[in-house]
């Protein structure tokens, strides 16, 4: 593989016409990183992922891989390659021939392009549908084609855009298994866009959480999920209470509530709640409840403790805390 390098934005911005589309992004990920940029839809992730791969220009700001500066360098010079969502692989050429395409663009010699398809095939465990054609393929094993594909070329680093989404659940968690030892085995950056918060928190060495064009918090899985800097990322991340208190917003895991009843008075780590809606998820109950001044909230409870004493719709209930257990949120910008 091509040597890897830091990749760092500093203060990038795409605009449509008028629409700015990322905002001002400045983010460095160290090589060697599995990074997953996560957020909904219209967050900006998918331009900036996009802009580093050299498929949109940057209206400002700068993108620089290793210690040179890449705006106006055109993808194959980058030493990125891209996965795109929907694979794109040519439906008339073989699986080898798919992989070595871009070789054969490249110039390379037949016999040295097709060892080198043979060598990422056999890297996905794809050696044996070297002769196949995409449609004799499954969801998964075309993944696995594509992923070979944008390997072929020995980039530096693996831009993933939204790489599971088209796969069935069972199948995705399988795959992203497979990402991640593919990428510590090949030791380079992999960038993956998604808006999976689960597939996130699963794959990523760092997490950069979007909103509105703008970065709201990167850190590693752990630091997201247990101190959420925003708002925002509190609710976005799931599994998380946000609750005012005394003026100010506070996060807590609805893993880290208990729900008492009959109810108790109401006090600084204490809510009255009525039950919402009770849902069986195997190892724990989700119990979704609103609090008298209107505060949607949740807990998470172990299948034993719900079953020593179960909870019922419209029980009225009261949700406690320990204090220890808050996280203080920034203040809305």
């Amino acid at each position: 593989m091509t040597e890897s390098g830091d990749l760092e934005l500093a203060t990038v911005i795409k605009r449509y016409g008028a629409t700015v589309a990322v905002d001002g992004v400045s983010l460095k990920i160290k090589a060697g990183t599995y990074c997953c940029l996560l957020g909904p839809s219209g967050c900006g992730k998918t331009s900036t992922l996009r802009m580093i791969a050299g498929h949109e220009s940057v209206s400002s700001g700068d993108i620089a891989i290793g210690h040179k500066v890449v705006n106006d360098e055109p993808p194959a010079r980058r030493g990125t390659a891209m996965m795109f969502q929907n694979y794109a692989l040519f439906p008339h050429l073989s699986v080898r021939d798919n992989v070595a395409f871009s070789l054969k663009m490249a110039g390379v010699k037949k016999a040295e392009r097709r060892a080198r398809a043979d060598e990422m095939l056999a890297l996905v465990d794809m050696q044996n549908y070297a002769e196949r054609l995409p449609a004799q393929l499954s969801g998964g094993q075309q993944q696995r084609v594509a992923l070979a594909r944008a390997l072929v070329t020995k980039p530096s680093m693996l831009l993933l855009d939204e790489p599971l989404s088209a796969l069935d659940p069972f199948l995705r968690v399988r795959m992203r298994a497979e990402l991640k030892r593919f990428q510590r085995e090949l030791g380079i950056s992999f960038i993956h866009v998604t808006h999976s918060q689960e597939e996130a928190m699963a794959l990523a060495d760092l997490i950069v959480v979007m909103n509105g064009g703008r970065i709201e918090q990167a850190g590693t899985p752990r630091e997201i999920f247990n101190a959420p800097r925003t708002e925002f990322v509190a609710r976005f991340i799931g599994a998380h209470n946000v609750i005012p208190i005394e003026g100010r917003s506070f996060a807590v895991r609805a893993d880290r509530v208990t729900l008492a009843s009959p109810p108790a008075a109401e006090a600084r780590n204490a809510l009255a709640a009525t039950v919402q809606d009770v849902e069986y998820q195997g190892t724990v109950v989700l119990v979704t409840l609103k609090s008298r001044t209107g505060l949607d909230l949740s807990a998470l409870i172990p299948e034993r403790t719900f079953d020593a004493r179960p909870i019922a719709m419209d029980e009225p209930v009261t949700m406690t805390w320990d204090a220890g257990d808050l996280h203080e949120l920034a203040a809305a910008s």
